[in-house]
């Protein structure tokens, strides 16, 4: 049963403002924890009218518990429940005691490997160590080794959005890398994949390595093309109060709750709409993960009735596509959050980058079938 028009249409209201807000309104930009909050609230209030069979929607206790507690924890250490907000509150904490010999640490190997050098490898190794690491603590050290090295803000930028896209990547390989991917297991784990620890590495590391060592090139390539004139390559001195590291906690906070309600709120569409359509086009309709939560789309079109190619197909354009804005992925947000990336200068890049992955990655997938 479609979807009534006037529900179909406030969806995409919603979509489109989304999408578009934080590029075209300047107090949206400025605030898009709460914009993005207001929209998941709104989208889930919206859903509550599409009635779908065998899918629940509209707001739900299990939901709002989940908004609550979804920035708080992503798994256990010791048995102790720990986060997003945890782990950029308390690195963010160690990083404001201790940020002198750590930039300087950081300073003193950029000089010995140069900053090009020191960028390839920032990109490959944290891309290739996401999975093991987390993709949010590979963010966090991306940011603070980014800001500490000599290079122009727009440097800075092209740097760390390339890294980003590496780290979504990267971090696929296993199900402690993202929540993506631990959703992608435990869809799958069953007959008749039985899909365990390393499945996903079997099945999309043919495919993300070379990526990742691609973007460490093209990082390269992009600080080449740096403007010699720029006076502005110097680290950057850090000067953060406790008050910034605690709001900025506190935005990632709000970032994450946001994106479970607005993962949520469209569900009718994913159900009633993206579940249905052939491979080909569903790997270009997940480009709508640039502004929804990719795990709840993971979540919605992954099961045991696909077969293998249709996996990777549907799980290489949620993982490409996240880079593409900042609320597409979580180490998107968290770096921009930290180094105060809008949504335009993110999308200078991170939109011809996806676009061109996205293509390049559809040749090999559906034309060359490899």
């Amino acid at each position: 049963m479609a979807l009534d028009l006037g529900v179909l249409i406030g969806f995409l209201v919603i979509f489109l403002t989304v999408l578009i807000g934080p590029f075209k309104i300047h107090v949206i930009e400025e605030n898009l924890e709460v914009f993005l909050f207001i929209c998941g609230v709104t989208a889930m209030t919206l859903s509550g009218f599409a009635k779908i069979p065998g899918t629940e929607t509209g707001w739900r206790m299990e939901i709002i518990e989940e908004a609550v507690t979804a920035p708080l924890h992503v798994g256990d250490i010791f048995g102790i429940p720990i986060g997003i907000f945890q782990i950029v509150l308390i690195v963010g904490l160690i990083i404001y005691k201790w940020h002198s010999p750590i930039h300087k640490a950081i300073r003193k190997l950029t000089d010995m490997l140069s900053v090009k050098a020191m960028a390839f490898l920032l990109i490959v190794v944290l891309g290739l160590s996401s999975s093991v690491m987390s993709a949010i603590l590979a963010a966090i050290i991306l940011v603070e080794v980014v800001n500490a090295m000599p290079l122009s803000r727009k440097s800075k930028i092209d740097l760390t959005v390339i890294a980003c896209f590496s780290i979504g990547l990267g971090a696929a390989l296993t199900p402690l890398g993202e929540p993506l991917s631990t959703i992608a297991i435990s869809k799958l784990s069953g007959a008749p994949y039985y899909a365990g620890f390393d499945y996903l590495l079997k099945l999309l590391g043919v495919y993300i390595f070379p990526g990742i060592l691609v973007y460490g090139l093209l990082g390269i390539f992009f600080l080449g093309k740096a403007d010699s004139k720029d006076h502005e390559m110097e680290a950057a001195e850090y000067n953060e109060t406790v008050k910034d590291v605690v709001m900025r906690a506190v935005k990632v906070y709000v970032f994450i709750a946001a994106l479970v309600l607005l993962g949520e709120g469209f569900k009718p569409i994913i159900f009633e709409y993206f579940i249905k359509v052939p491979s080909v086009a569903l790997y270009w309709i997940n480009m709508v993960s640039a502004v929804l939560d990719n795990a709840t789309l993971a979540a919605a079109e992954i099961g045991p009735v696909l077969s293998e190619f249709q996996i990777k197909s549907v799980l290489m354009g949620l993982l490409i596509s996240g880079g593409m804005l900042i609320p597409g992925n979580i180490p998107n947000i968290i770096s921009a959050s930290k180094l105060g990336i809008t949504s335009k200068e993110w999308a200078r890049l991170g939109l011809p980058l996806g676009l061109v992955s996205m293509t390049i990655y559809f040749i090999v997938l559906f034309v060359l079938k490899i």
